[in-house]
């Protein structure tokens, strides 16, 4: 029940001394982000404003209960937001609900209808995403998430954002091109063709928001260590710009297209229309996949730097019970988003309850204060996407980083950045993960273990228990006599285990073992690293410290030390060959032994091999732990 219902374990648990100051601050400038982002990515999602409130209330509370990440931002999120967009465009286009006006003798489009319809569409399938992740969950599918790689949800984010900002281009210039969806959309976004029919006073509102948000952004990171709270520059942004909507009437007067109408207080539950299922089932699952991948990911990297798991599983069913139940209440898909992540950790926040808080000030807004932003532009609103996506556009400095260090991953950052561009996001997805799985192949004899963070004594346990669980199959193995065969060809084919993690250093034990009844030996290698380099870190300053530790001795040298990978890789592949060579030689010598004494070697092995495995300890100097596998 605990584990199915994290909030119950420790809430109760909960410290005011510790963490209600953080949290407080936290769930406030948290809830403060909300509300211009849910806003602004409601246009993403091709629905009216206020159902990114929606979204940014109800979910936020169901992960509250069900989560267990203490401290990732679940909400809106621009990618998940852009491929419901293209799904409610697809479903609910502007063509479906023309009308015809006498008084002026031309068509236009029955907006109430066609919201309305979209919001329908949103609700379907994320509701039908929801219960995706749920079933996966369920049926402890969290590994699914192996499959992305970091190139590739990189490549992919990158990808997504392009999506973004091709999709608000039209409120940037006051235009209103004729979109297309499915793959090659983007090529038919006739946006080019409509820059002179652009309205001069959306794109002088679009122009002054982007300049005034960068500078304040660049301003929080000149002062980021002197200012207790980044300062809330979105927020400002929107209140300035309504008042000046407001008072000069730019919809009036200049033809400025706002939000308009809020509705005040909370949405009640729908039922999600059924009939849209079928329809949307493709969409819907590319959605649980895409959501679920950037939200764990953040969560374990807050979790590995904090101390704690992150259940896979239980994150499947959080989101999925957010959505679902979010479906019901008519909002869209969500996700973590890093940027309110970032603030809601840096500001102190400890726990969920930092998230709960957020989603009250999200309450009080949509009761009290929210028709008060109905004279906003959306171009401030098209300008606030353009600048949270900045980071995702800094990943094209991935390219010349990758094509330095491992070419393969570049090669998919880039077929899955291109992927993504021309096939929309969704059949992106798939295509990307089909041509990473090309990619990759396993080397025989190296199996290799990676820690993405940092080793120290809060997270050294986990770091043990992770790699004991990964050498326990083998372990078991060693039971009984009548395994020994599949044993020794595990073990054959296993030889080299490869434990590294970023930095790119790689430390090589040598072990004798027996393998077979022929007595020769072979060397394991454990390349086990728990050093994360910064960039002003080299490599000579990590040896330093690892003599300093009394790290070295007569088994484990500086001999032992690879510079990359890829170098330890082939090292073993080529040892293993010379090892193999001299199995050849030593099987043509020994062929004529007694059986008796294979028996004797046999057990011999088991005495020897049990010992290597059952004794597990950590090497400690300073505040770093190295783990050797013996």
């Amino acid at each position: 029940m605990l584990s199915s219902v994290p909030v119950l374990s420790w809430l109760p648990r909960y410290s005011l001394r510790d963490n209600a100051i953080g949290d407080l601050i936290s769930g406030i400038s948290v809830g403060i982000m909300h509300l211009p982002q849910g806003m602004a990515y409601a246009l993403l999602a091709a629905v009216p404003p206020v159902f990114g409130l929606y979204s940014s209330f109800y979910p936020i509370l169901i992960y509250f209960i069900f989560g267990s990440s203490k401290h990732i931002s679940v909400g809106t999120y621009a990618v998940m937001s852009v491929m419901i967009g293209g799904v409610t465009e697809r479903l609910a286009p502007d063509s479906n609900f023309m009308m015809y006006v006498n008084a002026t003798n031309q068509s236009m489009v029955d907006v109430l209808a066609r919201d309305t319809e979209r919001v329908k569409v949103a609700a379907a399938v994320t509701f039908l995403s929801g219960l995706f992740q749920m079933l996966l969950g369920l049926v402890q599918f969290g590994f699914v998430v192996t499959y992305l790689s970091e190139p590739l949800v990189r490549g992919y984010t990158t990808g997504a954002a392009i999506h973004v900002i091709v999709s608000q281009l039209k409120y940037t210039f006051g235009i209103s091109p004729k979109r297309h969806s499915g793959p090659f959309a983007l090529i038919f976004v006739k946006v080019c063709y409509l820059v002179p029919e652009t309205n001069i006073g959306t794109l002088v509102v679009s122009l002054v928001s982007i300049i005034g948000l960068i500078m304040v952004k660049e301003l929080n990171t000149y002062l980021g260590k002197k200012l207790p709270v980044p300062i809330p520059v979105e927020l400002l942004g929107i209140i300035i710009a309504t008042v000046i909507s407001w008072q000069v009437n730019l919809e009036g007067k200049y033809g400025v297209e706002v939000v308009g109408e809020i509705p005040s207080g909370l949405q009640p539950p729908v039922m999600p229309t059924a009939s849209l299922f079928g329809q949307v089932i493709g969409d819907a699952f590319a959605l649980s996949v895409v959501g679920y991948g950037i939200a764990i990911s953040l969560g374990r990297i807050f979790a590995l730097k904090y101390g704690y798991k992150v259940d896979s599983n239980q994150e499947l069913i959080a989101l999925g019970l957010s959505n679902s139940i979010g479906g019901v209440f008519q909002c869209f898909a969500i996700s973590c988003s890093m940027s309110r992540t970032m603030v809601q950790e840096s500001t102190g926040g400890k726990t969920q309850v930092a998230s709960a808080l957020s989603a009250m000030v999200i309450l009080v807004i949509m009761l009290w204060i929210g028709a008060l932003f109905e004279e906003l532009p959306k171009a401030v609103l098209a300008a606030i996407i353009y600048v949270n996506l900045h980071g995702m556009m800094k990943q094209f400095m991935d390219i010349p980083t990758l094509w330095k260090s491992n070419k393969v991953d570049m090669l998919v950052w880039v077929a899955t950045l291109i992927l993504t561009v021309l096939f929309n996001p969704d059949i992106g997805l798939a295509a990307s993960i089909a041509f990473s799985m090309l990619t990759v192949n396993e080397i025989p004899g190296v199996v290799i273990f990676r820690s993405s963070a940092t080793l120290y004594f809060a997270n050294a346990e986990m770091y043990q228990d992770a790699l004991a669980e990964k050498v326990r199959s083998q372990e078991l193995l060693c039971t009984t006599q009548a395994y020994f065969d599949k044993l020794a060809k595990r073990l054959s084919c296993f030889a080299y285990i490869l434990l590294c993690a970023y930095g790119e250093m790689l430390i090589n034990h040598n072990y004798e073992c027996l393998i077979t009844s022929l007595t020769h030996s072979l060397s394991i290698h454990s390349s086990l690293l728990s050093l994360s380099l910064s960039l002003s870190l080299s490599v000579a300053c990590v040896i330093e410290n690892l003599e300093s530790g009394g790290f070295f001795s007569e088994k484990v040298s500086k001999a032992c030390l690879f510079s990359s990978i890829h170098d330890a890789v082939l090292h073993c592949q080529t040892d293993r060959a010379t090892i193999n060579k001299d199995d050849e030689v030593k099987h043509t010598n020994t062929h004529g032994h007694d059986t008796c004494t294979h028996t004797q070697t046999h057990s011999h092995y088991f005495t020897k091999t049990n010992r290597y495995f059952q004794t597990f300890g950590f090497v400690g100097f300073r505040c770093w732990l190295l783990a050797a596998l013996f």
